[in-house]
Formats: structure tokens, sequence, C-alpha cells
């Protein structure tokens, strides 16, 4: 039926579509019986894989940006996924860039997003991933803040959970450490992983962190911040790095050798391109990120490259124009240890991620 509600979908402009479709998924996660007739729908055989320690039901994932603020897991949980990366969270609430801010080129299955890490902030997302750190309808009503009780995540039985991190537009790139540790202190005891995105677009200068010695200097920060949460929450929670599609061969190697000697768990391979080539969508002269099927050939040069420079070092996440489970078992085939879907599901439907699961 994908189809039929695709057609009304496209209708509508692209945000309010995704704000629609997302909040369809967060009510039907809240009730029971709807959340058991998409758990009957969506259920994703088991193909279980082992990765960064943790054990994912298959390799399937949901990637950043979908469920920023982390209100439809529940909802989300219950498609087949075997992971849901939420974010990106970044430490205060910021609008993001001015709307209109996403587009879709139809012709080309493909969206363009110049977004900007809209996000309600690191503590209105603690509270949805712990629903014990927020104050209750009588606390609020007298006034009380948050409450003062240790962050532990209740899991959530059947899927990995991660958070993408960013810094807010606000801060500069110098102080951008900052932001990163405190969205770590704040969600190593929330998460099972967490994903340093350095490589949006979207966010001005952001992408210059991938650089050598200012990509090492984050990284050995925030590898002595893992250490230390470690000690207290007595697991490792790995951190992931989030690479651009648009580096140079050298930029890569730089990025990925830094990456390897600051003990980083995983990449991610790879974010939006900022690229425009053989687009025909009158949408395509659009500033920001460009993700779906034109993304498919860069984004497996890329996955290849980090395949042979990592040499089976650390696990590999291959996200970026996959649409279909072809794309993939592909992925997967190169070198990948996991994969994440975004666009392909505003194209082929909720039942992409099952879909995938049963074609592996």
């Amino acid at each position: 039926m994908y189809p039929f509600f695709r057609k009304t979908l496209f209708k509508l402009d692209p945000e309010a579509a995704h704000q629609l479709t997302l909040n369809a998924v967060r009510f039907a996660g809240w009730l029971p019986p709807a959340r058991w007739i998409l758990q009957l729908a969506y259920s994703a055989p088991s193909k279980p894989v082992h990765a960064f320690g943790l054990d994912f039901k298959n390799p399937v994932g949901l990637a950043a940006g979908y469920d920023k603020d982390a209100i439809a897991i529940q909802g989300l949980a219950a498609l087949g996924f075997g992971h849901i990366e939420v974010g990106t969270v970044t430490p205060l609430p910021q609008t993001g860039n001015p709307q209109p801010r996403i587009f879709r080129l139809i012709e080309d299955e493909a969206v363009i997003n110049r977004l900007g890490f809209p996000s309600r902030g690191t503590e209105y997302v603690q509270e949805r991933l712990n629903p014990g750190l927020a104050p209750n309808w009588l606390e609020r009503f007298l006034g009380y803040g948050p409450r003062k009780k240790k962050a532990v995540r209740k899991p959530i039985r059947g899927f990995i959970l991660g958070v993408n991190l960013g810094k807010n537009k606000s801060t500069p790139n110098e102080e951008a450490v900052f932001d990163y540790l405190a969205l770590l202190q704040n969600f190593a005891p929330l998460a099972d992983y967490l994903t340093i995105n350095v490589s949006s677009p979207n966010t001005e200068g952001l992408r210059r962190l991938q650089a050598r010695d200012t990509l090492e200097e984050l990284l050995k920060n925030l590898r002595q911040q893992q250490l230390i949460e470690q000690k207290q929450l007595d697991r490792r929670v790995p951190l992931l790095v989030k690479l651009a599609p648009d580096l140079s061969n050298q930029e890569l190697d730089d990025a990925v050798d830094v990456i390897l000697r600051t003990n980083m768990d995983g990449i991610i391979a790879t974010n939006t391109t900022v690229e425009r080539l053989g687009l025909r969508s009158n949408h395509r002269g659009e500033t920001g990120g460009l993700s779906g099927k034109p993304l498919k050939a860069q984004s497996e040069a890329m996955l290849q490259n980090i395949v042979k420079r990592v040499n089976n070092q650390i696990p590999i996440v291959s996200a970026g124009g996959i649409m279909n489970p072809e794309d993939a078992k592909r992925r997967l085939d190169m070198g990948a240890t996991l994969i994440q879907i975004y666009t392909g599901m505003i194209y082929y439907g909720p039942g992409l991620a099952r879909a995938i699961a049963r074609f592996l």
C-alpha cells in the first residue's frame, strides 16, 4: 500500500510529511495494540551480527536524522531494525536553518537537506531515553525541574540504540571539544554506542573538524572520557566517527589513520554529499547535503577505500545510497559489518528494513 500513501505524502511539504510520518510511528509505539500490529507486519528474520562488543539482531539500522529527538523509538523498533541511531543531538536546543530546508528530487530518488542540526537539546533527549529523569505531572505543576537521578538506560529488548552527537552552531570549532565531551558524558549511560558527527555539510565549519590535527585532538579527548565513563558504568560505550563522502584520498587517509591511532571503535561511511553530478531535478541547485540514489557510487567507492585502509581492525557501517536489498547486500559483501538506511525508506516505504533482512 505504500505507493498509494507515498503519492499523498509527496503532495505535502517534505518537512511536514516527515513530521507526519514520524508522529504516526510515535503514536503507534505508544499504543501496545498498534505496536503489536507493526511488529506483526514488519518483523524481520534474525540475522545476528556481533560488532563493537554489541549483539545486533540483524545488520540493518536506521541512520541518524530520522528521529532527531528520540520521540519515536518504540514504534521504529517495531519496523525490523537491528539498530536505531537517534540525533543529531546538540548540547543546547537550537532551531537549525531557516525553512524551506528539505527538498525532494523525485526524478533522482534523492533528497537535499540543509537542516543544520535542529535539536531540542540534551536534556529533552535524555528524558526521552530515560523517562525517570523527567519530572512527573505534579512536579511540573509545582515548577520542579528534572529529577536528580542517575541517567541509566532501561534497555528496550530487541534492538541496539545509538546516539549521534554534534556541536551547537554557536560553538566555535576551537571549543567544539567541550560540546562533544559534555554530550559523551550525558549519553554514555543511555546509549549502546555513540557517533561523533563531524561531517554534516549543514553546520558552517563543522567538516573542518575532520582535518588531521583537529580530529586527533578531538578524538584523543573523547577517548580519555570514554575510559572514564567505562569505569563508572562498568561497560564500554563504543565511539564511532561519521565521515563525509567528499574527502580527498589524502584527507581520508589522514582521518582513518587518526581514528585508528586514537582507538575509536568504528567508522560510519558516509554522511550526505555536496556533489551534484548527474542530477535531473529542478531542485538540484539547492544547497545542503544530498542523500539517496545519486550517493550510491560515491559511498561505495569510499567504503572500498576505507575497507582497504582499516584492514579489519575496526568495523565499518555503510550508509548512503542504499535503496533496496541488493544495494545492502553489496555493501556487506564489500566489507561493511552493518548498514544504515534513511532516504530509501522515503521512496520505498517502512518495509525496507524487513525486505533487506529477508534478502540477506
